[in-house]
C-alpha cells in the first residue's frame, strides 16, 4: 500500500517571524504519530531555520525550486547542493507558476530532475492542464506529453525518489476544484501511463498527489479515491488549522 503524503507549498508567503509561528502551530496541532508523510515548503530564506525548527518532529522540509546547475555565475539562484547542505530533503519542480511566469520548459525541468536526483533529493514533480486544454479535450494528451518529456528518460530505480503532483491549472487559486471523480480519472490515467513505460512495480509504488484548491471540506472525499495518494496544498497550507484538518483527512 502506498503511503499518504500531504505537502504544503507556502509560495511567496510568511516572513521569518510568521514562519516560526506557523511551524510552532503545526508542531503543537499535528499528531506526532500521523500515518501520513507531512512536508512543508517555506520560502528559500526560511528553509534553514525551518529545518532546525522541525528537527525532532515528523514534518519534513522541501524547497519550492532549484537551479539545474551544480554551481556557477547564476545570480539569485539556489543549487541542489546548497539545499542538501542545510538539511532539505525534497524539492518541488515544475509547478504551474514556474512554467507560466518563468517560462520553465519540459527540457529545463528534465535537467532539474536529473540534478536533484544526483544530489539525493526527492522530487515532487508538478504537471497539469489549463482550462482550454480540458475544454478542447486534449488534457490527457498534454499530461502524457509533460510526463514523457521530463521523466521518461529516468531509470526504474530513480522512481523511488519521485512523487508526482497533478495540478489542474484551472483549479489553482481559483476556488474551483476538480471533482473527486475527475481527479480519480486523471490519476488513474497517470498511473497507467507510468505503468506502460516502467511496469506495474513502479506505477503501483509511485505516489500521485492532487493539487488544486484542496480544503478541509473536500479533502477527505478527494483523498478517498484509490489513485489519489494525498495532496499538494497551496492556500490552505498557510493556516495551521486548515492544514491539520487536511492531514487528518488523509489518515
Amino acid at each position: 500500500m502506498r503511503d499518504k503524503i500531504v505537502a504544503g507549498n507556502w509560495k511567496m508567503h510568511k516572513n521569518a517571524e510568521e514562519t516560526e509561528d506557523l511551524l510552532n502551530d503545526l508542531i503543537n496541532k499535528l499528531p506526532s504519530d500521523a500515518a501520513v508523510h507531512i512536508i512543508v515548503a517555506p520560502t528559500f530564506v526560511n528553509l534553514a531555520s525551518a529545518v532546525q525548527h522541525l528537527e525532532y518532529t515528523n514534518i519534513n522540509v522541501a524547497a519550492q525550486n532549484m537551479h539545474q546547475a551544480e554551481s556557477g555565475a547564476f545570480t539569485g539562484e539556489i543549487s541542489a547542493g546548497m539545499l542538501t547542505s542545510i538539511g532539505v530533503t525534497s524539492v518541488i519542480l515544475g509547478h504551474s507558476e514556474r512554467r507560466a511566469y518563468f517560462n520553465e520548459t519540459s527540457e529545463l525541468l528534465k535537467n532539474k530532475v536529473d540534478t536533484a536526483l544526483k544530489n539525493e533529493l526527492v522530487v515532487i514533480f508538478c504537471f497539469g492542464e489549463e482550462l482550454k486544454d480540458r475544454q478542447e479535450g486534449t488534457h490527457f494528451e498534454l499530461i502524457e506529453k509533460q510526463l514523457k518529456e521530463s521523466l521518461f528518460h529516468l531509470e526504474e530505480k530513480d522512481w523511488a525518489s519521485i512523487i508526482l503532483a497533478y495540478e489542474p491549472v484551472w483549479a489553482i487559486g481559483t476556488g474551483e476544484t476538480a471533482s473527486p471523480e475527475q481527479a480519480q480519472e486523471m490519476h488513474a490515467f497517470i498511473r497507467k501511463t507510468v505503468e506502460d513505460k516502467f511496469g506495474a512495480g513502479v506505477s503501483n509504488h509511485v505516489a500521485i498527489l492532487y493539487g488544486g484548491s484542496v480544503k478541509p471540506d473536500n479533502a477527505q472525499e478527494i483523498f478517498s479515491k484509490p489513485d489519489v495518494d494525498g495532496g499538494l496544498i497551496g492556500g490552505a497550507a498557510l493556516k495551521a488549522d486548515d492544514f491539520v484538518a487536511i492531514v487528518q483527512a488523509a489518515m
